[in-house]
């Protein structure tokens, strides 16, 4: 649909039960700091995939009627009044955080942890759509030597690039305790980050596979092997350098804080649902670890970091897409979510 007619097709939430709907909806009027985007593709999230099913977390925490999504890639169809660094036609992606840049971590230089911060796709009208309205300061633009739906995937590689370098990874033992998409995409950074070798961590055996193929030098199946033991036997009774978290999974975290090295350094992306016990005294304080919490990109460095490593092609993501679906075909794209069978899925929405 062109932007003559004022429609576009967008795929909502449109009530409180599993499931979306592909329906007409209006092309979303800018204001003078925004630019309208055509969106191309974008790519499913696992916290796409809880809104889709509606599980507690989702019930908790996002409003009916909206429009979901919020990893895309496109092009620049329109631009506010006082925008002056976007121009129709440029390339982009976006940051989905939406910040305020008064609060006092945006004062402070932290906007990925302001307490202010909106959502796209989440608590704001996001991108499985023709269109999408995005504020300037949140553009970023990427040269045509990237595919588009490998800049659709810019977000949440992000995700990756700000855990794995939060500490430095040059020559040691590096552990991925979950590797879904964004797991996968922590060991492929490691690697390009110079880590000497990469320890894969989950119970997926598709996933697994995928992650050797992004670099992981060992794999470990967690139903198969006792996790902790795998990785002490294989460091030679030393522990993992650094530990990157990215499932969630209590036990995971268990595990993760184990067999991290006196010393070394765990950082923590996944979500877990529930309070996790720790004993602070004996996997913390005594191991004199560092623990780092992540959230987001750090704006706009990570992006900037991750822009440099595709433009490098020091991480394939290619090898992460593994799916490719129209718009149209979304429920086949949710229900090959669900059953865990593949690495990152991608959306043509200009059918």
């Amino acid at each position: 649909m062109s932007l003559v007619n004022g429609h576009m097709l967008a795929l909502v939430k449109h009530e409180a039960k599993k499931g979306a709907e592909l329906k007409e909806m209006p092309i979303p009027e800018i204001s003078e700091e925004e630019v309208l985007i055509q969106v191309k593709t974008t790519s499913i999230c696992g916290t796409d995939l809880h809104i889709y099913n509606w599980d507690q977390w989702a019930q908790n925490r996002v409003n009916t009627p909206y429009i979901f999504g919020h990893e895309f890639a496109g092009v620049v169809v329109k631009v506010g009044s006082r925008v002056e660094a976007v121009q129709v036609g440029d390339h982009v992606t976006a940051e989905t955080h939406i910040v305020c840049g008064s609060c006092i971590s945006c004062r402070r230089g932290h906007p990925h942890v302001c307490l202010q911060t909106k959502i796209i796709g989440i608590d704001l009208d996001g991108c499985f759509a023709q269109y999408i309205a995005i504020p300037a300061a949140n553009i970023w633009k990427i040269g045509e030597n990237i595919p588009f739906e490998f800049a659709s995937i810019m977000e949440p590689m992000g995700n990756a690039v700000h855990t794995v370098l939060s500490t430095s990874v040059a020559g040691k033992v590096v552990a991925v305790v979950g590797c879904g998409p964004v797991g996968l995409l922590a060991v492929s950074v490691a690697k390009a980050a110079g880590a000497s070798q990469i320890i894969a961590l989950d119970v997926n055996k598709y996933r697994l596979h995928l992650a050797g193929k992004m670099g992981a030098t060992y794999q470990i199946d967690s139903n198969k092997q006792d996790p902790l033991e795998a990785v002490i036997e294989w460091t030679a009774g030393r522990g993992a350098d650094v530990v990157v978290e990215m499932s969630g999974n209590p036990q995971a975290i268990q595990q993760a804080l184990a067999m991290v090295t006196p010393g070394g350094c765990l950082s923590m992306l996944g979500l877990p649902t529930q309070p996790v016990e720790l004993d602070i005294t004996n996997q913390l304080v005594f191991k004199g670890i560092t623990v780092h919490g992540i959230v987001g990109r750090r704006m706009f460095t990570t992006w900037e970091q991750t822009t440099g490593l595709l433009e490098a092609n020091a991480v394939d993501l290619s090898t992460l897409i593994t799916h490719q679906f129209p718009l149209s075909e979304y429920e086949s794209a949710f229900s090959l979510m669900n059953r865990g069978d593949c690495g990152k899925i991608v959306l043509y929405i200009d059918e």
